[in-house]
């Protein structure tokens, strides 16, 4: 199952009725229907519609569609209309416009302030009396499923990308752990050493003695206290648990994005806890660009469906 976006983009357009050169039949029954959806990323599933008054009446059909192909995003989808009456203007009657001002003298009459008819006003009306335009009731169910077609395709293609971004940070992570493990036995043994010469300088004995058992046991107890404070063997063994599971996830696909941003939210505390726990800089560095590449994921699981 692949792994989808929620960022995509198509359209279609459909021209009805056949058209003619010199046929004025022909021009009234032809009109071109277009439709586009864009996508973005959403925590839920939000979808608007702008239709023209003509499809009004599809919207709710339009909305069972999407409503079935997608589970999550902010979907807009446009449709437009170029009607039989955009593409060839009769030209207006006399008796037509003497009707039309005499409509308007007397809506001036009672509304004073009321706009007077514009150019664009008379043409449009003139070519609302041109005859019925054509009917989409079965175009435009055909044409929504080819253009959400069209999007999930992108949104899938989006979503292998992101698919591979996810898998190489993965082991970019997974190669710093491998770089952190061995850190701390390092740094517990430094410790270790410089906590007995401590003891030495405290006891003031001579060069090459021996401290005293207490001593020694003293600082053998204070570095295995410092060793469970930086020890960060379990952060380690949660943070490949989870990489483990994202990589499953990812290769899964689906509608993983929800269970991949809490798996990002865990990774994220692992490292911080890594960082604070860090007695030196190497480990420091290595939960700082931990960190980064953590991000980077957030930021792309965050278009994930």
């Amino acid at each position: 199952m692949s792994v989808y976006s929620m960022t995509g983009y198509a359209s279609a357009q459909k021209v009805t009725g056949e058209a003619g050169s010199s046929n004025d039949a022909a021009l009234t029954s032809q009109g071109r229907l277009g439709l586009e959806i864009r996508s973005v990323n959403s925590r839920f599933l939000d979808l608007s519609f702008r239709l023209p008054d003509e499809l009004r009446q599809h919207e709710p059909a339009l909305r069972e569609l999407l409503t079935r192909r997608l589970k999550r995003g902010k979907v807009e989808l446009r449709a437009t209309l170029d009607s039989p009456s955009s593409a060839s203007l009769a030209d207006p009657s006399p008796r037509l416009l003497q009707k039309l001002g005499a409509l308007q003298d007397g809506v001036l009459a009672w509304l004073p302030q009321a706009r007077p008819l514009s150019v664009a006003d008379v043409l449009r009306l003139s070519a609302g009396g041109s005859g019925p335009g054509p009917d989409w009731s079965a175009t435009v169910p055909a044409l929504a499923e080819q253009v959400v077609d069209a999007l999930v395709a992108a949104r899938a293609r989006e979503g292998g990308r992101l698919a591979e971004m996810l898998l190489d940070r993965l082991e970019q992570l997974r190669a710093l752990a491998a770089q952190a493990a061995p850190l701390v036995p390092q740094l517990v043994d430094q410790q270790r050493q410089r906590f007995l010469e401590r003891w030495k300088d405290a006891m003031n004995l001579a060069e090459g003695g021996k401290p005293p058992e207490s001593a020694q046991e003293r600082a053998l107890t204070e570095a295995t206290a410092f060793a469970i404070r930086i020890d960060v063997a379990e952060e380690l063994t949660r943070l490949a648990s989870h990489l483990d599971e994202i990589e499953r996830l990812v290769k899964k696909g689906g509608e993983i994005g929800k269970r991949l941003d809490f798996l990002i939210q865990e990774l994220h505390r692992e490292a911080n806890t890594l960082g604070s726990k860090s007695a030196a800089l190497e480990l420091t560095r290595i939960s700082v660009d931990m960190k980064v590449l953590i991000e980077q994921m957030r930021e792309q699981v965050q278009n994930i469906e």
